[in-house]
């Protein structure tokens, strides 16, 4: 990402925060999106938003949603139940996170045209998009919705642009004349963008594995192979027509009736008991990891050794493995070179790569420092703090480990320099999410904070402080494991599945 040259990574929300009275969410609109049927909707709408040139130059120099998709997509859904399905104080406080965080994208896409994802008319697109999307979904089931609900869901949804403090005349102001709009723009301002071809073509095909099947990996290879194709599929055949034909998308014969069946058939499992198919308890599940102190995951757990015994069974009468290594032998050292550099690359990917572009540079760490303070609820000066915790470390990077000057570090860079990650600046991020984790000021990290930002459960053999109850996390311990973590040396922390898994 190439920032303008007048702007610091790390300013807070340039643009007045405008608010006025916030009325109380209706329940009909909270509940509307628990429809299962939402999947595909926003897989669609996703789709559209990236085929908006600002907005997929955002999405592909800034988002994680290539590298960590079940993330991305946890984050999104959370988001929109704040800004929809809340109360008044819960959806301002959305509102102004969301606003910080959009101040801080901005840049120059691969044709140099400038972006900035304040843009009111973008962020108009994205509601826009959501709107359509969530009208479609119902149009293809075969339940198309009234048309007083519809205008009382589109005054919904306009009203969220209010809520963030965009000025009015972005989106159309009755329903009647957003269908013009809508059609406007997808015949004059979407492209065929990097970030759209990247979701229907890449991305499913390479989707990692949510941390559910993460133990799993010939199974969830197995199904990604299966499933990916017909995903890809869907939401082609979903898209306006006249954009298809100008995106040379191309659409194959069957994929209408099967989108439909798609959609008729995912609808079905509205009619479910409501706790299987709630979107929080199904994202709950697929984020579950093996150290969780959730039932379920013991669950998870006994089927994974059943899995991995019928696996034993099957190697029983595979071809005999190569023959055991003389006693004494000892591995040559070109061997333990290339073992560490595989290491030292799949660190690399899993981490610091955060956007899954190839290189380590600035929108990599800002999507940690962003991942850390939506876990941990951040108001704007702790957010802050934080984000110039990252910048710092961000700037000593590029002085000890961008050799060639390109502005980025590339893998190779990194591999050759590791232990030189574990500096000043990176101690200062360690103590400045220390401080924001520790919200009473004790000096310790108790159970309920490791689990705001952990998500699992405190399992710690550290003595209790003094005056403190249970056992605590220290400042010391804190900062050590995030060290040892953040430069590659120690992998089994809790901060894998906070930065590494997807």
């Amino acid at each position: 990402m190439t920032l303008q040259d007048d702007t610091d990574p790390t300013r807070p929300d340039g643009a007045p925060f405008r608010s006025g009275p916030v009325a109380s969410p209706d329940p009909r609109f909270g509940s509307f999106f628990d429809d299962p049927r939402w999947v595909l909707a926003m897989i669609r709408a996703t789709v559209l938003e990236a085929a908006h040139p600002a907005i997929g130059a955002a999405l592909i120099e800034n988002s994680t949603f290539v590298a960590h998709p079940w993330r991305r997509l946890r984050n999104t859904y959370l988001s929109m139940q704040r800004m929809v399905g809340a109360d008044g104080p819960t959806r301002e406080r959305e509102a102004a996170r969301l606003n910080r965080m959009h101040a801080r994208l901005k840049g120059t896409d691969a044709r140099m045209r400038p972006y900035d994802a304040m843009d009111p008319d973008a962020r108009a697109w994205v509601v826009a998009t959501l709107f359509e999307s969530s009208v479609t979904m119902f149009r293809l089931s075969g339940q198309p919705l009234e048309q007083e609900f519809m205008e009382e869901l589109y005054a919904e949804f306009r009203g969220t642009l209010t809520l963030m403090g965009d000025e009015p005349g972005h989106l159309p102001e009755t329903l009647a004349a957003f269908w013009p709009y809508y059609d406007r723009v997808v015949a004059e301002e979407l492209e065929n963008t990097e970030a759209m071809r990247v979701i229907l073509y890449r991305l499913f095909d390479h989707l990692p594995a949510p941390p559910l099947l993460s133990g799993l990996p010939t199974l969830w290879a197995t199904g990604r192979a299966v499933v990916a194709p017909v995903v890809g599929a869907i939401a082609v055949a979903s898209l306006p027509e006249p954009f298809r034909r100008r995106a040379g998308l191309p659409e194959l014969p069957g994929a209408q009736t099967l989108m439909q069946g798609a959609y008729l058939a995912v609808g079905l499992a509205r009619f479910l008991p409501a706790r299987w198919i709630a979107p929080e308890n199904v994202i709950d599940l697929l984020s579950l990891t093996p150290d969780s102190d959730d039932p379920r995951a013991r669950t998870l757990a006994a089927v994974r050794s059943r899995i991995k015994r019928a696996g034993a069974l099957v190697r029983l009468v595979s071809p005999l493995p190569d023959p055991p290594k003389p006693t004494g032998y000892a591995t040559p050292p070109t061997a333990r070179a290339n073992a560490h550099r595989q290491e030292t690359e799949e660190f690399f990917r899993q981490v610091l790569d955060q956007t899954g572009n190839g290189s380590l540079d600035w929108p990599d760490l800002a999507a940690m420092a962003r991942e850390l303070a939506s876990r941990l609820d951040l108001d704007e000066p702790e957010e802050t703090r934080l984000y110039q915790a990252f910048a710092d470390w961000w700037r000593e990077l590029q002085a000890a480990l961008d050799t060639d000057g390109d502005g980025s570090v590339s893998a190779e860079e990194y591999a050759a320099a590791a232990p030189s990650l574990a500096g000043p600046a990176l101690i200062r991020v360690a103590e400045v999410l220390f401080d924001v984790t520790d919200k009473d000021g004790s000096g310790h990290i108790d159970a309920a904070e490791y689990r705001a930002l952990f998500r699992t459960a405190f399992r710690r053999d550290t003595a209790p402080a003094a005056g403190a109850p249970g056992a605590t996390y220290t400042r010391s311990a804190f900062v050590k494991e995030f060290l040892a973590f953040m430069s590659g040396r120690q992998r089994t922390t809790p901060f894998d599945p906070l930065l590494a898994e997807a």
